[in-house]
């Protein structure tokens, strides 16, 4: 038997990283919401480490930087206005650094972040951020059908144990693999984020 290849690999796709001096960083929900109560992910701290030598290698080579945060209800999950909603403090914005808030897990929807990843002239897209099943999955999807080549910083990003339906859970780490072997049959190229330069 031989071993499985992606459709992007049957069709013959480059999978090779691009550039980050060719490239937009979009960091995604890099938020304090996951570090600590309800929704803290396990390993939200590696994450977090590498989302930061990725963001200072980006910010030296030149790529374009975007910022998303999830924005929720004033007094829950994400409210931007209290701690909890803050963009970690090592991943602060630079004042060049647009924000963009969204309201889905779809960085795409409902924001202008489509237009202004067009305004860069850039077609290469690199995602690292939370959560990786949620937010990322879908920002990547969604990236295809707009017509850009993405690539996932894999260690920069991570999720959540979750119900199997069955009275069990699936750890965070199952999930974690799964939404990214999902995502590199079409959707994406999955690199670590110190393959990124």
């Amino acid at each position: 038997m031989t071993a499985p290849k992606t459709l992007l690999e049957l069709a013959g796709a480059d999978l090779s990283p691009p550039r980050l001096s060719e490239s937009c960083l979009v960091l995604i929900d890099l938020q304090n919401e996951y570090r600590t109560g309800p929704l803290a992910l396990p390993d939200a701290e590696p994450a977090i480490a590498r989302a930061e030598r990725l963001l200072s290698r980006a910010r030296q080579a030149g790529a374009a930087i975007f910022h998303v945060a999830h924005k929720g209800r004033a007094g829950g999950l994400f409210d931007r206005e209290a701690e909890r909603g803050a963009i970690v403090a090592s991943l602060a914005p630079l004042a060049t650094e647009p924000v963009i808030e969204k309201p889905l897990p779809n960085a795409f929807a409902g924001t202008d972040l489509q237009a202004r990843l067009a305004s860069t002239g850039r077609k290469n897209i690199v995602l690292a951020g939370f959560m990786t099943h949620m937010c990322v999955s879908s920002t990547a999807r969604a990236a295809l059908d707009l017509g850009l080549r993405t690539t996932i910083a894999s260690d920069a990003c991570a999720t959540r144990d979750l119900p199997d339906g069955r009275g069990g859970a699936i750890p965070a780490a199952t999930i974690h693999d799964v939404a990214l072997a999902e995502l590199s049959d079409r959707f994406a190229i999955i690199a670590r984020s110190d393959a990124l330069s």
